[in-house]
């Protein structure tokens, strides 16, 4: 048996399995279809449809494999409530037997566009759970598309799991906070050094905490107020690593700064998603 034959039915098996009645007539067809995608992608190293159709082994010439694949890709029929969330929600349910660690990032993607998504960390992986793709150049998504996002992910997270948001600077919007406060989450984003605090009775910006600190310094202020909104009460962490040109500064509803800065280390494996997608021409620079 060739690699390409085994690894295409051992992909389809498991496609299949997330399914709780085996699915029949253009379901079925369709998974087909995506097995033997995802078993080219994989075989290739590659996402362009003819590099796919040379690693499928269904016996058909590789002009027809193309055709059939782009048939699949234009299909509008062809939706992620019936062919991804399955999975998401399996992997999910697995995964939500230690806390979930869910990460907002945004990278430009493709040609002249822009990605939103949200993943969940397993074993040093980023793995995508929900996305937005539009025209544009790298740049902030509104935090309308944010909620967006993250209320979709909400709907498959199983009931009772413990669960940890990340995000960068884009993604410290206080409706955003709130949203994530009233599921019950925890979360950890960064903000930017002009943000307004409130803190003991006075105001400033972040920037101010930093000029006070040197490299190898963790501060933490509790029961804070960000933006001119005054939004909180929140934990504020100003945390400059050694080797680190400046220091980070973290927004959290979290109870322990050293925890907050840990979990806050793993929104970095997004980066580990966006490398291996550049290395094979998935993604742009």
């Amino acid at each position: 048996m060739s690699d390409n034959l085994r690894r295409y039915r051992a992909i389809r098996r498991a496609l299949l399995q997330g399914y709780p009645a085996a699915p029949q007539g253009k379901v079925a067809r369709h998974l087909t279809t995506l097995a033997a995608l995802i078993s080219g992608i994989v075989g290739s190293q590659s996402t362009q449809l003819p590099k796919i159709a040379t690693r499928v082994p269904d016996g058909a010439k590789p002009e027809s494999r193309v055709k059939r694949f782009a048939r699949w890709v234009d299909n509008d029929t062809i939706t992620e409530a019936i062919y991804f969330v399955p999975y998401a929600e399996v992997l999910l349910r697995h995964l939500a037997l230690q806390t979930l660690v869910l990460i907002l990032d945004g990278s430009v993607v493709g040609r002249g566009c822009v990605a939103l998504m949200m993943h969940v960390v397993y074993k040093g992986r980023a793995l995508p759970l929900a996305w937005q793709v539009r025209q544009g150049k790298k740049g902030h998504f509104p935090e309308a598309l944010h909620l967006a996002r993250l209320r979709h992910v909400y709907t498959l997270i199983p009931l009772g799991a413990s669960v940890v948001l990340l995000g960068d600077g884009e993604f410290d919007g206080t409706t955003l906070q709130h949203t994530v406060q009233g599921y019950h989450w925890s979360y950890v984003v960064r903000t930017g050094s002009n943000i307004t605090v409130l803190w003991d009775g006075e105001r400033f910006r972040c920037e101010t905490v930093a000029a006070c600190i040197k490299p190898g310094t963790l501060v933490e202020l509790t029961d804070v107020r960000v933006t001119e909104a005054a939004y909180g009460p929140v934990m504020l962490l100003c945390c400059w690593a050694k080797g680190y040109q400046e220091p980070l500064h973290l927004i959290t509803n979290m109870a322990s700064a050293d925890e907050a800065c840990r979990l806050y280390t793993k929104r970095f494996r997004i980066e580990t998603f966006f490398s291996d997608q550049k290395s094979r021409g998935w993604l742009s620079t």
